[in-house]
Order: structure tokens, then sequence, then C-alpha cells
């Protein structure tokens, strides 16, 4: 990192930056027509509810790159863990440790806050990541699988009668 790097917390005017880089994440990861979500519903989600967090990297004062967190909790362990949903740096400016740095913010939040461990799934195709999450010490979950009801199985489901 040869340029001025800095990582900092999103602010409630920047949420048509974090659409626009969950919109490039979705491209990378080949499911760009997934986007649903829109400026207001972000802004309300992240900076009203505050359901999520947002750090934005930053090199010589120019957006990079993007990371969005929140907790959950573990049972097993019986406190919260940080879970990382997102981190995408742009393209050119990939090789140059930003992705990494900010997995390390991350870790440091999640050390302050106490959390018992920090998780986040990767797409199986993405070598790239795989190799950094490899050389920071973190460990596939080989055993587990990812399950999912999406807002439409997750109505139908809900709206059911019986068991």
């Amino acid at each position: 990192m040869n340029n001025q790097f800095t990582i900092r917390p999103a602010r409630p005017e920047e949420a048509a930056l974090v659409l626009e880089f969950i919109k490039k994440l979705a491209v990378y990861e080949k499911c760009a027509n997934e986007v649903v979500a829109d400026e207001a519903t972000l802004y309300h989600s992240l900076f009203v509810e505050r359901s999520a967090e947002v750090v934005f990297a930053e090199e010589d004062g120019v957006v990079v790159g993007f990371a969005l967190f929140f907790h959950n909790f573990s049972t097993f362990v019986g406190r919260k863990g940080l879970y990382l949903e997102d981190l995408f740096i742009l393209p050119e400016k990939r090789g140059r440790g930003y992705g990494k740095a900010l997995l390390k913010y991350l870790a440091k939040i999640a050390v302050k806050r106490n959390c018992g461990r920090m998780e986040w799934i990767c797409l199986d195709w993405n070598k790239p990541a795989l190799t950094v999450y490899r050389s920071i010490g973190a460990v596939p979950m080989d055993e587990w699988t990812v399950q999912r009801l999406d807002e439409t199985a997750l109505r139908k489901f809900a709206s059911e009668d019986g068991r």
C-alpha cells in the first residue's frame, strides 16, 4: 500500500454509494439480477435501524472498496459474533492488500466488541479470496451448508397452516 489508504465508517449521505458497491459486488459474483435493494431501504436499514454497518476503504480519498457486517450470536460460544456479509475491492485496486486490511479492521472491531468469532461465506470459485482467507488463518466449515428461504419462500412458508 504505497498510496494513502484509510478505512472509515460510511456516512448516512452515502447510502447511494453503498448501493453502488453492492451492485458492483453482485456483478462480480454473477448475480446482478438478485439486487433488489434501493437507496431508501439501505438508508433506513443501515442508518435508522442500524441493522448492519458499512465501512469504506479509501485510497487517496477515493473509495475503492467496502465491507458490510452485522452481529450474529453463537449459542455454542455464548456470545455475539461479527458476520461479514460483503467485502468488495474494485478490480483495478486488487492485489494491494486492501481486502486484507479491511478484514484486519473488522477483526479489531470484533475483538473490541468481545465477539467470540468472525464468520463469512465465500463462493467456492473465488480462489483469490480463498487464498487470502487461508493466509489469515480462516478455516472452511466444510461440514456445514448454507440454507436460505428467499422472500417468496419465506412468505409462503410463514403463511402455511399446520406444522
